[in-house]
């Protein structure tokens, strides 16, 4: 089967949800309100470093975590808290499902998806995958549960390399998915023999070479920060490429005062906070055939607000569910990953995914 013969479906991206503005007394009030509920509820809170500033901030200041997709899953099983309210995309709910599934899971909106997550559907994947049986199936956390329980090794950004070059070197030939930027880049680095899914995220895809460059030129001493889920020539003019938690530690250690930042801008509010003497500048999104689908900010991830959070926390609606058997299946891939990182002392809060 040829990944481009593949009939994917076409991924309808939303407008950027508009929330009704709030004067600093009622969001004060609105997210004291929330704590409350948290503490009544026994629930913490879980925040991706792509969500709104206020929801960072929440999820510190009321005892939760911020971080990569599957360290907020990791995080969540470190707590005697019942309930974990997943501010993020479903991918990363149900990751935290999957990895705590005596835990209730519930999020602010459960239509929250992925553009990755939404170019790769499970059963078109498991077709793919049957038909290259030869093929050690390796797939980036950005998935449905489905399709992790259908692969052999799950990874994070930060940890995709090493695994893959331990694959490359017992002989595997992988087939990756979804992410098409990210595989290549793996490949690139390690030479591994790796088969394609043609996937990748709306918002690293709108990052434009030519337009970069010309930023550079503006700010020569600036330090250009890539995400690899971005295109070739937007990583080829990188100083830094790296997973979320990679960028953010690069900015606070480089010695650089302005940063040039290709990944989603929700990532400035923790940038910031380690390192607020320093200059962020977003990565152009405009240029030659830029259509600004997303504009550097995942609409999805913009479905994550104060307000219904608050309403999933009265209603108890919007819980995460994985069939059992499939919950199984997926943990394997992701404990595989977790095991090799402790074998070889690579620590995954310090090399975080999406």
């Amino acid at each position: 089967m040829n990944p481009q013969a593949l009939n994917l479906p076409k991924i309808e991206v939303p407008e950027h949800p508009q929330w009704p503005a709030m004067s600093d007394p009622e969001k004060q009030a609105l997210k004291a309100r929330i704590r409350q509920k948290l503490e009544e509820q026994d629930a913490v809170l879980v925040a991706h470093y792509y969500t709104d500033a206020e929801l960072q901030a929440l999820a510190e200041e009321s005892g939760g975590c911020v971080a990569d997709s599957l360290e907020m899953a990791r995080f969540g099983a470190a707590q005697s808290a019942q309930t974990l309210v997943v501010c993020g995309v479903r991918f990363m709910g149900e990751t935290s499902k999957i990895l705590n599934p005596e835990k209730r899971v519930i999020m602010p909106d459960l239509g929250a998806t992925c553009s990755l997550d939404e170019g790769c559907p499970a059963d078109q994947f498991t077709a793919f995958c049957d038909a290259h049986p030869d093929h050690t199936v390796v797939v980036y956390a950005n998935t449905s549960a489905e399709v992790k329980a259908r692969s052999d090794w799950v990874v994070t950004s930060g940890i995709a390399l090493p695994i893959v070059n331990h694959l490359a070197e017992a002989g595997k030939k992988i087939l990756w998915g979804p992410d098409r930027h990210l595989g290549s880049y793996v490949q690139r680095l390690t030479g591994a023999e790796m088969l394609m899914w043609p996937g990748s995220c709306v918002v690293h895809e709108e990052f434009k070479a030519v337009a970069l460059e010309r930023i550079r030129r503006l700010h020569p001493d600036a330090a250009v920060l890539v995400h690899p889920e971005s295109p070739e020539n937007v990583i080829e003019q990188a100083d830094v490429v790296g997973s979320t938690t990679a960028l953010i530690k690069a900015v606070s250690e480089m010695e650089n005062r302005e940063f040039i930042v290709a990944t989603d801008g929700g990532i400035f509010y923790k940038m910031q906070q380690m390192a607020p003497d320093k200059v962020l500048i977003e990565a152009p999104t405009a240029g030659e055939g830029a259509t600004c689908v997303s504009c550097a900010h995942c609409p999805w991830m913009g479905m994550n607000a104060l307000q219904n959070l608050e309403q999933v926390l009265d209603s108890g609606e919007n819980e995460i569910h994985i069939d059992e058997a499939v919950r199984i299946r997926a943990v394997i891939p992701i404990q595989r990953m977790l095991d090799f990182a402790a074998q070889q002392g690579i620590g995954i809060k310090d090399k975080g995914n999406a």
